[in-house]
C-alpha cells in the first residue's frame, strides 16, 4: 500500500502524488468519488463506461421494458412512485 501526507490549500484542495496517479492511471480530467465517514476520507476513480458500453446497457433496459409492457410513458409515473415511496 502507497500511503503519502498531503496538505490541504487555503482552497480546501489536495495534489494526489505522482506516485499515486501512476499506480491507478489517473489523469487529467478524470473524476474521482469522495466518501466520507467519520475522520475517513476514502477517494475512488470514477470510471464512466464507453459510449458503446452506455448504448448497450440503454437496449437491454429498453428491451427489458418492452417485455413487461412498459412505454417510454410511463417513465413519469414509474420515477413519481418510487420517489413518494423513498419519502415514506
Amino acid at each position: 500500500m502507497d500511503m503519502q501526507i498531503l496538505t490541504v490549500s487555503s482552497k480546501g484542495q489536495i495534489s494526489l502524488p505522482v506516485s499515486i496517479r501512476k499506480m491507478l492511471s489517473i489523469n487529467t480530467g478524470d473524476k474521482l468519488v469522495a466518501y466520507a465517514s467519520g475522520d475517513v476520507i476514502m477517494l475512488k476513480t470514477l470510471k464512466l463506461p464507453a459510449v458503446q458500453e452506455f448504448e448497450k446497457s440503454l437496449d437491454e433496459a429498453r428491451r427489458w421494458a418492452a417485455s413487461v409492457g412498459y412505454e417510454e410513458s410511463d417513465v413519469n409515473d414509474i420515477i413519481k412512485s418510487v420517489r413518494k415511496r423513498g419519502r415514506e
